[in-house]
């Protein structure tokens, strides 16, 4: 007879709930939920994009769901999350759908590869949380949100606006919110770019609350700005881990210095609870750039909070 006590990512017998196991053991899904196809009365399903063909500086965001998910069985080890003592898993039903597939040879086929992954999901009600991959992802991420809830409000962490302009349609992690905002897949006008700290002639109409902005305002006026900004409308967030300084996040592919701090990061997510999101991803983890895995558990503990938004909407 097996063992249920451990690999719960394939022996979990419900949804919801953690099953303490060894941290140091067993397969390593994101949070140790369930690995499943299975989409009837899943709340969230967690999925990868293993993507780094959209990259201008060091690939490497390709393994960053798998980062992300080994990461993610430090936080795993019990339900109560800091400060509120909420256990996101009593409330909503997660799980690790696995990752989409791709031919990397065909980059022409990316985009229609993952919006109709993502559609999958979505058209089954469940809430998708992705894990990329580089932020390119982002871009057919939105398509796919779209298509079900019309055009978005975008929450954006990022060093870099990704909105620089050019005349065709690259696979790149640096134009795809242009192209997003010229399809009006997002409304810049309901849109906030928080941590930015590269320059682009043009905003788009983006309101952007730099990494300065932050540092010398604080983050309870970030979030009232957001909120004033995205008021009620249905939003996407979008959070590349190079948004936090490089001495919290190092294994990225794009680090820029003077970013965010992990702690000022886990502050915006909690604040966030009045904005209506549809969706999230979180990108850009690169481990084999990493130190100590601070990267890959930053951005599980983001991915976390976000989990705990939705349960806090639940009730």
């Amino acid at each position: 007879m097996s063992d249920s006590r451990t690999d719960h990512a394939f022996t979990a017998t419900s949804l919801y709930g953690i099953r303490e196991e060894p941290s140091y053991a067993g397969a390593l899904s994101f949070m140790r939920r369930k690995y499943t196809h299975e989409l009837d009365g899943v709340d969230v399903a967690v999925t990868g994009l293993p993507l780094d063909l959209a990259t201008s500086n060091r690939p490497g965001a390709r393994f960053g769901p798998a980062g992300i998910r080994a990461a993610s069985v430090n936080l795993a080890w019990r339900g109560a999350c800091w400060p509120t003592g909420l256990d996101p898993f009593e409330r909503l039903a997660v799980i690790d759908y696995g990752d989409c597939y791709f031919d990397f040879g065909r980059p022409d086929g990316i985009v229609e590869a993952i919006e109709a992954h993502a559609k999958t999901i979505i058209e089954a009600g469940a809430s998708l949380l992705s894990l990329g991959g580089d932020h390119f992802v982002s871009y057919p991420l939105l398509r796919a949100h779209c298509a079900k809830h019309g055009p978005l409000a975008l929450v954006h962490f990022d060093a870099h606006p990704d909105s620089w302009r050019e005349d065709g349609k690259r696979v790149d992690h640096g134009t795809m919110f242009f192209h997003a905002a010229e399809e009006g897949l997002i409304d810049p006008a309901r849109s906030v770019q928080l941590g930015i700290r590269t320059h682009n002639d043009e905003t788009h109409g983006f309101t952007i609350l730099g990494a300065d902005w932050v540092h010398e305002n604080g983050t309870g006026a970030a979030l009232s700005e957001i909120e004033r900004i995205v008021g009620g409308s249905k939003a996407y967030l979008t959070f590349d881990i190079d948004c936090l300084d490089p001495s919290f996040a190092p294994g990225t592919g794009t680090p820029v210095c003077g970013g965010l701090s992990t702690a000022q990061a886990l502050s915006l997510m909690r604040g966030l609870g009045a904005i209506d999101f549809v969706g999230m991803d979180l990108v850009e983890v690169a481990p084999i750039y990493d130190s100590g895995e601070i990267t890959a558990l930053a951005g599980a503990s983001i991915a976390l909070e976000y989990l705990v938004l939705l349960a806090r909407k639940k009730g």
